[in-house]
């Protein structure tokens, strides 16, 4: 039970930790649910159905402050660009796998931001920059943080 319910509680506080860190008028942490969702996805292809986005999605548009929907739209297309990298792509690398989420980090970022802006904020797309270059930057140790909560998921308990 553990085994399967461990990533999806790692992405639901990881979409809470940005609110509990630091509040700023503009967005300066990275989004930690999105990027916890693409780690998970890309180190267990399997383990995350292509349909998780929109539920994981949902939970985090009730926290980001987004437009409602804008997170299920977005992971929901993640979720699909991964799947088809996943099948066009059989071999993997970190560089490869690090240039994939680079292009859906910067594509997320932006895209909400588009968002947001639809929706009556008037933010410069340059306000996003820094948002981008520490999502990009951090990217590698939240995947070697879901490595080491997959060794953990994995490591077998014997009941006593």
């Amino acid at each position: 039970m553990i085994a399967l319910a461990l990533p999806w509680l790692t992405i639901f506080l990881g979409s809470l930790l940005p609110g509990w860190v630091l509040i700023a008028s503009a967005p300066v942490l990275p989004p930690v649910g999105f990027l916890l969702f693409l780690s998970w996805r890309q180190l267990r292809p399997g383990l995350l159905p292509i349909w998780s986005g929109l539920p994981l999605g949902l939970f985090d548009d009730l926290f980001s402050g987004q437009p409602f929907g804008a997170a299920v739209l977005l992971w929901s297309l993640a979720a699909i660009v991964l799947e088809l990298v996943e099948a066009r792509v059989p071999w993997r690398s970190f560089f490869t796998e690090w240039l994939v989420a680079i292009g859906l980090i910067v594509a997320y970022i932006v895209m909400g931001l588009a968002l947001a802006n639809l929706a009556g904020a008037g933010a410069h797309i340059g306000i996003i920059l820094p948002q981008i270059v520490i999502s990009i930057l951090s990217y590698p140790l939240v995947g070697r943080l879901v490595a080491v909560v997959d060794r953990f998921r994995l490591t077998p308990f014997m009941a006593v």
